[in-house]
């Protein structure tokens, strides 16, 4: 359907035509119009087709063809010039043809809010009409009059320059008449006018060269449709309070506009039959009802329309004929069951109960047709037994639908017959699969709280449980009772015994308990023998957006400036993962996580393997530090590298370092000792540093401290302590 009314394939077709021999063209235009035949735009230039190479029988065999169902001014403008080159030189005869070619016009497009040029146009060719004496001259003012009379009356975009045209000619003919028809007019234009005004409004959204594609819910189709339905209903509030034959007149212009764009719309010809019956033109209606069969053929919603109003109407043969043109394209039961009824209304019981026997052997019959019927013998027949028998007769068919079961139980509800609902649940319930039967096992509950015993209730709601959730272990919550089968038990309609909050919070309790015995695993593996694979493909992790990554660069924090000294280190820090980063950041929307560990550099991948699984947020440090060292780590140019080339490594790693107790701080003058000897040495170190190895003493000294019970905590607030070296190793303190 959608490549059928491929609405650009059309456009271009259109156009290539414009370039072809007419015997090559013709066939195009046949096959567009045959998609789109009412789209006044093709008609237009297929007709100016053939008048440009003074085919006149074809051009007027089309103009038969289109007018009357295409009502947009430039095809009828078409027309007239057509008539016009016909007939302009066929003196009186010719005339006469060109007149009542016009009046033929304005009588179907008179109204448009576009017709301005047709009437100006007609009122010059009444002026250019030759007068052979003073009657004749007197006969065409008289007809120039009722033209300008009319004209004045339109709501048109050319309204005021008619006016006051009109005013001219009449000034022109007879002052003294002038003055008493202007003033007679003059009201009349005045309401034209507003009405021109606000009827603008509504065609300014209008796409009048839209072409008629059946509905696919874009928003340009919806937009259309609502400037449709607007504009039709200002028309029929007739603004202009014109009478009611050209009031009905302009609403079935109006109507046949909006089919032009929404030809393949089923509600707009429902709504247009609609209004012919409502205005007591059932003949109008049905012709509506025939054309919109035509237009959509496959329509179910038009034909049992349609047959709505001939069964209406008395005509019971067209009704027939149409729920059976239903039946034979149909696909569901609907059909069938519709035609039940139809036949029940119009035949009688005999007849109905004829065509069930017939539908039932039908492949297409479902459930449905035997609850239908069956519930047309009960409430129409009054015919209890013959409905129980339907009932039966389709259980032995469809005992495995849920919907078919419930239906007969509501059946025997009304008839009070609370033996055989017991029965027909019991039959069900055993047959039915556990996964359909639980609205079935909810009825019965609900049965049983109406028919039954305390006894009764309990027993059938343990065995729904027991069916629905089975019997699991001894003392398993699903099996227990809880107060929410309290509050099932005793509630009534829309009555509870609860309040709203004390149910919410039931519901929220029963949530709980399904999920409590979903236990948590976890697993605790030795340092080094997690694998990367698993880091990445664990549940537990929730990864970060790798998309919204950016390389951290502290130079460009604002507030923050840096010393020459430190913009080096800086820079060399954020190289090391620069590249991949970037690449992750650039590629991390496209790819997936398993992307990640291509672009991560293989220190980084070697540490996070060995990484054990932790409880908490924090692991212990001493731990890391020790995976770290037993690690074979591979060797990589690291910023960090630098700052412990440099002796920084306690303000990275020690928590005990410059940055907290005092009483660690390198004495002032080593301080500066080492910063000159930074700020000399750092373009000759830079490459070299970042080659050197990690030191192993970090740990070391570490473990050192803790075992000599040495801390920041523990130190004298007079004594100080302080590395030697970063590389020795060795500690050395004084304490004052």
């Amino acid at each position: 359907m959608a490549d059928k009314y491929n609405v650009e394939e059309a456009e271009a077709l259109a156009k290539r035509a414009l370039h072809l021999p007419i015997t090559q063209a013709t066939p195009i235009y046949e096959q567009l119009l045959s998609l789109y035949p009412t789209s006044a735009r093709f008609w237009k230039q297929y007709v100016e087709t053939q008048m440009a190479v003074n085919n006149d029988d074809a051009t007027k065999q089309i103009f038969s063809r289109c007018l009357l169902t295409c009502l947009q001014v430039p095809l009828w403008q078409c027309y007239i010039r057509f008539i016009r080159k016909v007939y302009d030189k066929k003196g009186a005869e010719g005339q006469e043809e060109t007149t009542k070619a016009f009046e033929f016009t304005l009588n179907y497009i008179g109204t448009d809010i576009a017709s301005g040029p047709i009437w100006t146009e007609y009122i010059t060719f009444l002026k250019s009409l030759p007068a052979l004496n003073p009657h004749e001259d007197m006969q065409r003012k008289i007809a120039l009059r009722k033209v300008y009379q009319r004209a004045i009356l339109t709501p048109t975009h050319h309204v005021e320059q008619l006016w006051k045209e009109y005013e001219n000619f009449e000034n022109s003919v007879n002052r003294q008449l002038a003055k008493g028809l202007v003033n007679e007019y003059q009201p009349k234009f005045n309401s034209a006018r507003a009405v021109y005004r606000e009827r603008k409004k509504y065609i300014e959204d209008i796409d009048w060269n839209m072409l008629a594609v059946p509905p696919t819910g874009s928003s340009k189709e919806e937009v259309q449709w609502v400037a449709w339905k607007k504009f039709l209903t200002f028309e029929k509030g007739n603004p202009q309070r014109i009478d009611t034959a050209l009031s009905t007149k302009r609403i079935i212009y109006v109507y046949e506009q909006c089919l032009m764009c929404l030809y393949h719309y089923p509600d707009v010809w429902y709504d247009y039959a609609e209004w012919h019956i409502k205005s007591g033109s059932t003949d109008a209606a049905i012709k509506v009802f025939q054309r919109a069969l035509k237009a959509i053929p496959d329509s179910e919603m038009l034909k049992y329309a349609y047959a709505e109003l001939e069964e209406a109407r008395g005509a019971i043969q067209s009704a027939k004929n149409l729920y059976e043109s239903i039946l034979g394209v149909s696909t569901n039961s609907l059909a069938q069951i519709q035609f039940l009824r139809f036949l029940r209304r119009v035949e009688g019981v005999e007849s109905a109960r004829k065509y069930f026997l017939e539908a039932r052997k039908s492949p297409s019959c479902t459930y449905h047709v035997y609850i239908a019927f069956a519930t047309m013998a009960f409430c129409l027949d009054k015919d209890p037994k013959a409905a129980h028998n339907i009932f039966e007769e389709g259980l032995k068919r469809y005992m495995t639908e849920p919907v078919y079961i419930l239906e007969y139980a509501d059946f025997l509800t009304r008839l009070n017959d609370d033996r055989n609902i017991r029965a027909l649940f019991e039959r069900a319930l055993s047959t039915l699969p556990t996964e359909e039967s639980a609205e079935v096992w909810n009825r019965f509950v609900q049965f049983e709280q109406t028919y039954g015993d305390l006894a009764s209730i309990l027993k059938v709601e343990q065995r729904r449980k027991e069916a629905l959730f089975g019997k699991g272990e001894e003392g398993s919550p699903a099996l227990e009772s809880s107060l929410q089968d309290v509050v099932s038990r005793y509630s009534y309609m829309d009555l509870w015994p609860c309040t709203s909050n004390e149910l919410d919070h039931l519901s929220r309790q029963e949530l709980l308990v399904k999920n409590m015995n979903k236990k948590v695993e976890k697993t605790n593996q030795p340092p080094g023998s997690a694998t990367i694979g698993l880091v990445a493909s664990s549940s537990k992790v929730v990864y970060p957006d790798t998309a919204q990554m950016v390389v951290h660069d502290p130079a460009k924090k604002s507030g923050i400036e840096f010393s020459s000294s430190a913009k080096p280190v800086a820079a060399s820090a954020s190289n090391t993962f620069q590249s991949n980063v970037t690449a992750t950041a650039t590629h991390g929307s496209a790819s997936t996580f398993d992307e990640i560990p291509k672009t991560t550099p293989p220190a980084l991948l070697a540490f996070l393997a060995n990484l054990p699984h932790v409880d908490g947020p924090t692991p212990n440090v001493d731990v890391v530090l020790s995976i770290c060292l037993q690690s074979d780590l591979p060797t990589g140019q690291t910023a960090k590298q630098n700052f412990v080339a440099k002796g920084n490594v306690p303000s990275q790693n020690d928590p005990s370092g410059p940055n907290r107790g005092g009483s660690q701080r390198l004495p002032r003058d080593r301080r500066a000792t080492k910063r000159k000897g930074s700020d000399r040495q750092e373009d000759d170190d830079t490459a070299s540093i970042q080659s050197q190895p990690l030191p192993t003493d970090v740990f070391r000294l570490r473990q050192m401290r803790k075992a000599r019970g040495i801390s920041t905590s523990s130190q004298t607030p007079t004594g100080s302590a302080s590395y030697g070296s970063a590389y020795s190793g060795e500690l050395s303190g004084s304490t004052g």
